[in-house]
């Protein structure tokens, strides 16, 4: 009888032992869970060591992106929203999935690159030229893009720039629209090389925001496009028109 009881005494200080290591793991896993999600959400901002190619306008300013590109040479262009998180360069991948998570260093990044469609020329030619970014909950990437839905946001942002080697655009933003990843204008630059008078109808009549900038079908257009938080294929796309 002693003999059971002093096995059972053991067998209870055993799972004593065992649920304290499963805790400790559990806590273990939790905390590097949390390290590993603050410093994917760290990452996607840009860093000190990206800054310091970050153009500064006119032909001369821009030579830094040449610099950039001999580390990448995907780097087409530098994308700048006014009194945003979006500073960022941007590069152009065979095709659309190349950037999604990696960064321009082409280490993996679960935030990914911003990136231009992998349709459009990388010189920013195209009539409409649609950029990419990962919608990251602390503003970084394009995670500030689903905040022009709401009019004050709006309202005040209203500018932007867009830098290439001995290039440096002025982006007017006129609309946010929300659409589902399958529309075939919006996601489909290739249409809009001759025109945007398409694209245009399109943003008129799907914008949650607009404001009339004088567009017409010769302008050139960019869109930053990124997820929707509440929908699986909803999209938030913000347009801009591109003068040098």
């Amino acid at each position: 009888m002693e003999r059971a009881a002093k096995a059972a005494r053991a067998g209870n200080r055993i799972l004593s032992l065992i649920a304290v290591m499963m805790i400790l793991l559990l806590l273990l896993y939790g905390g590097y869970s949390l390290w590993d999600t603050a410093m994917a959400y760290r990452g996607a901002f840009v860093s000190s060591d990206l800054l310091q190619y970050k153009p500064t306008g006119g032909e001369s300013g821009n030579l830094s992106l040449a610099e950039l590109q001999k580390i990448n040479p995907d780097v087409c262009a530098w994308l700048t929203v006014d009194d945003t998180h979006i500073d960022y360069p941007v590069v152009r991948g065979e095709d659309d999935m190349e950037y999604i998570n990696k960064d321009i260093f082409g280490e993996f990044a679960l935030s990914g690159a911003i990136f231009l469609d992998s349709r459009n020329s990388a010189d920013f030619s195209d009539r409409y030229c649609l950029v990419y970014g990962h919608h990251m909950d602390n503003g970084a990437m394009f995670g500030d893009i689903v905040e022009f839905a709401e009019k004050d946001y709006f309202t005040a942002h209203k500018t932007g720039t867009l830098y290439r080697i001995g290039e440096t655009y002025k982006i007017t933003l006129f609309a946010c629209v929300e659409v589902d990843a399958s529309d075939n204008i919006v996601y489909n630059p290739e249409a809009q090389n001759e025109t945007v008078n398409t694209l245009l109808d399109r943003i008129q009549e799907k914008a949650v925001q607009y404001r009339d900038i004088g567009t017409d079908a010769d302008d050139h257009i960019i869109g930053l496009s990124t997820c929707a938080e509440a929908e699986t294929n909803g999209r938030v796309v913000v347009f801009g028109r591109l003068d040098k």
